[in-house]
């Protein structure tokens, strides 16, 4: 269970999108696939955002996935911006900046990820962060 239901349709999507039932909200409820690697990486903050452990899991490529829980409840998602997306082939790249705030103090996570297709589903493989 998502610890944030935004089933109410006017709601804004996390991502940045008008609106989740419109934007990340049928990738989240496996209505619909993300057929490019921007849409996959917004659908993934999106899940970090409400708590949806199980999309995490399910878009993250088995070669790279965690065993452990990927969501914390203690971080509250703040923002996120989309700074470049590419897709070469069955790889792609975002690199994006997110904001959250842990324990009071806010933090800037700034990382260009990897995407690979298999199979025409695209999965999140790693990604490199930024050190500022």
């Amino acid at each position: 269970m998502a610890k944030n239901d935004r089933s109410d349709s006017g709601a804004g999507c996390p991502c940045g999108g008008p609106r989740f039932q419109s934007c990340c909200g049928p990738f989240l409820a496996g209505a619909a696939v993300a057929d490019t690697p921007e849409k996959l990486m917004r659908s993934r903050y999106t899940a970090y955002v409400t708590g949806t452990e199980d999309y995490l899991k399910a878009t993250w490529h088995p070669s790279t996935r965690p065993q452990e829980p990927v969501t914390d409840p203690a971080l509250k998602w703040l923002g996120l911006e989309v700074k470049s997306a590419s897709q070469e082939g069955d790889r792609g790249t975002v690199r994006f900046v997110a904001r959250c705030r842990a324990g009071g103090r806010g933090q800037r996570l700034e990382e260009t990820s990897r995407f690979v297709r298999e199979d025409g589903l695209w999965y999140y493989v790693d990604g490199d962060f930024e050190e500022k």
